[in-house]
């Protein structure tokens, strides 16, 4: 198998390996590169070894370089502002995640019958008020859960505190 180089132009190999970022000083606790520039294949083409620092192809940065169609179907490389327009599309496809926002009232109840639970979901017996209680509250089983975890240390500390200062 022949491994393209990195200043070819073909539709399947549209990425150049620039600058080494292998840290040698590593075992060393320090961090120090060696400055090769860019990716360079020996003259044999199949090996995978820069030929300017001989480190492995992976520790090179790798740009990929947006392939457009030209009116004559021919398809050419942008390598300049490679790397913006790359950084563009990562963000654009990185999906947020969606944040559940409760409202006073559901904080509430869910809060009272967290404590009644004792802050735990275990129990096989009180599923069926686990799906009613959820199914009032507005929000799925799986929501109340999450909350509970996220919640009962703040929760069960603030009430521990309160009992003491009685």
């Amino acid at each position: 198998m022949e491994i393209p180089s990195p200043s070819s132009s073909s539709s399947s190999s549209n990425c150049v390996y620039k600058e080494c970022l292998r840290n040698h000083a590593a075992s060393l606790g320090s961090y120090a590169t060696d400055g090769c520039g860019e990716f360079t294949i020996d003259d044999g083409g199949g090996s995978l070894q820069c030929a300017a620092c001989g480190c492995h192809r992976n520790f090179h940065r790798k740009v990929t370089c947006p392939a457009v169609e030209t009116m004559t179907g021919e398809l050419m490389e942008y390598s300049v502002g490679a790397e913006r327009s790359n950084n563009n599309n990562n963000s654009n496809n990185n999906k947020k995640r969606f944040r559940t926002k409760f409202s006073a009232e559901q904080k509430e109840k869910m809060l009272g019958f967290a404590e009644k639970l004792g802050w735990k979901l275990q129990r096989k017996e009180v599923d069926d008020e686990i799906e009613r209680f959820c199914r009032s509250v507005g929000v799925s089983r799986q929501v109340f859960k999450v909350w509970m975890h996220n919640h009962k240390n703040s929760n069960s500390s603030a009430n521990a505190s309160s009992l003491t200062d009685q």
